[in-house]
Formats: C-alpha cells, sequence, structure tokens
C-alpha cells in the first residue's frame, strides 16, 4: 500500500513525488488558523487538485485564483504556486502531483512533440482553475474521481489506467489552451524562482537583501517591494521561515544540539533562533524535542 502523504509548509520543490517508474503521489492538504499556508514553490511535475472543503487562495504563476469548495486546479510543471487562507476558513483538498514523463513526455512520437513536450516547456498557457461554471468541469471531474478509486484500490493494472486517465485530462485541458507569448509575468516568475533557489541553496550562510536583489538586477528597494508583492512577505521573513523549517527537519532526524542546529540553519544568534521558533510552532526547540521523543 502506497503511503499517503500530506501537503504541508515543508513541501519544497526538490521533493521526490512518487517513485522512479511510478512517478505519481497523491497528497491530502489540510489548511487552517493553525498552519494557513503553503509556502511558494515548484517542482518538474504537474499538479491536479480538488479542493474537497472550504474555500481558499491559489497563485499559479504569480496569478491569484480564488477557489471554491469542488473547484478543479491544475498546474503545470515548473510554475511556482502557493496556497493560503483566510484566518477563519479551514480547507481540505486532494492533489495528484505527476511528471509528464509518466504520460511518454520523453518519447518520441507525436504526442509528446506536438503536447508534451510544449507543456512541459511552457509553450502552451493551460487553464488552471476549472469552476463548476466551466465547460471541462464535468468530464474533468469525472476523471479526478475515477483517478482518485483506482489510485485507492491499486487493482491489477491500475498503473495503465492511471496514465490513460491523466492522458484525458491533458486533452480536456489542451481543449481551452493557447500559444503562450513572453511577457512581463513570465520574466517575474523566472526572477522569483532564482531568488528562492538560491535561498534554499544558501540558507545555513548569511544572505543579504543586497545579494538577492542582485540575482534580479534590482535595487535592494525595488527588490523588497517585488518579493513582498509575490510571496505576501518580506525576504527576511521567508528565508527564517525556511530556516525553520530546516530546523525541524534535523530534529527529526536525531539532532539533539540546539546550538549546532541553530548555527546549521543560519541562525547566528540563539537567543532569536529561540523566539522564533517558539513564535511558528509554539514550543520551544527543547520541547520540540522532548516531544519527538514521546513518539
Amino acid at each position: 500500500m502506497k503511503k499517503l502523504y500530506s501537503l504541508t509548509l515543508e513541501q519544497k520543490e526538490d521533493a521526490k513525488h512518487g517513485e522512479t517508474f511510478f512517478p505519481v503521489q497523491k497528497y491530502m492538504t489540510h489548511l487552517d488558523r493553525e498552519y494557513p499556508v503553503v509556502t511558494t514553490h515548484w517542482h518538474e511535475e504537474a499538479e491536479l487538485t480538488m479542493l474537497t472543503k472550504g474555500n481558499c487562495l491559489y497563485q499559479v504563476d504569480l496569478v491569484d485564483y480564488k477557489v471554491k469548495e469542488g473547484d478543479i486546479l491544475f498546474v503545470p510543471p515548473l510554475f511556482l504556486h502557493a496556497i493560503s487562507v483566510e484566518a477563519e476558513e479551514e480547507i481540505l483538498s486532494e492533489t495528484y502531483v505527476f511528471h509528464m514523463n509518466f504520460l511518454g513526455g520523453n518519447a518520441t512520437d507525436i504526442c509528446s512533440t506536438r503536447y508534451l513536450t510544449p507543456v512541459m516547456n511552457q509553450e502552451f498557457s493551460m487553464p488552471c482553475l476549472i469552476t463548476k461554471e466551466h465547460p471541462a468541469y464535468v468530464s474533468l471531474e469525472k476523471i479526478f474521481r475515477q483517478i482518485t478509486s483506482l489510485y485507492d484500490q491499486e487493482v491489477f493494472g491500475y498503473e495503465l489506467a492511471l496514465k490513460s486517465l491523466f492522458l484525458q485530462a491533458m486533452f480536456l485541458l489542451l481543449q481551452y489552451s493557447r500559444k503562450n507569448v513572453s511577457s512581463d509575468a513570465r520574466a517575474s516568475s523566472e526572477k522569483l524562482k532564482n531568488v528562492l533557489d538560491y535561498i534554499e541553496r544558501h540558507y545555513g550562510e548569511a544572505i543579504s537583501v543586497s545579494d538577492l536583489a542582485s540575482l534580479c538586477y534590482f535595487s535592494e528597494y525595488h527588490f523588497m517591494r517585488f518579493f513582498k508583492k509575490h510571496m505576501s512577505m518580506t525576504c527576511v521573513e521567508y528565508v527564517n521561515n525556511l530556516r525553520l523549517e530546516k530546523a525541524v527537519e534535523l530534529f527529526e532526524q536525531g539532532e539533539t544540539s540546539i546550538l549546532e542546529v541553530s548555527l546549521s540553519v543560519g541562525f547566528r544568534n540563539l537567543s532569536y533562533f529561540h523566539r522564533a521558533f517558539k513564535k511558528k510552532y509554539h514550543m520551544t526547540p527543547l520541547s520540540f524535542i522532548k516531544e519527538l521523543r514521546q513518539l
């Protein structure tokens, strides 16, 4: 039986989705006032999601979408995306993350060269939000329900059926797509990816606003406004948030020295690390370690 994953704050673009020969993974996501966001990230795989409870805000490729219960979302490969909920809101969603190579994106036939590879290369502008009013909704919802049933039951040959269902979903979405043209939004998306990738690789080191601004060829002032606009937080808040998530990963892996963990993830001031950790997780690092030992 496959392990069921939860798409939470620490889900980053370098995560492995599924297995090498079956790159498909199901995620159940729960967001509420305690955990109100999935921070901006991206990966090589595409995503197909149904919101099963509540309302939320999805940001896909720097475009905001107000999503209601029952809506379906498609996130193309390599697109930046994030989720957030209002203070009193609670959402549940079901997501399938799949690599286009599973559908034949790395083949040399007409399906790959004419459709799948262009999707992977972002040559098509695909519909991201499919509401109940969308002409493709009824068919896409039926496909989604079939994917859920097959993925959970694992009947003999279910991988073949899942492959065909994801291809059907792509066929439907392509009927409402158009050829992409270069735009300012695409350029902004690439700049933001470069910044987030740099932070991911250097979070353990000292990172200055100047360093990040230079990646975008922006002034510091312009960069700070740019980052806050698209990330809904300052770059300092984002870096600290990532460092805290990395600290939690180290604690979960068995590290017990709070000082060493603090230094390894980029916090040079231990008392500041304590305050930030308690603010985010509502407990001290020591209390967190003790709770892990009890599991």
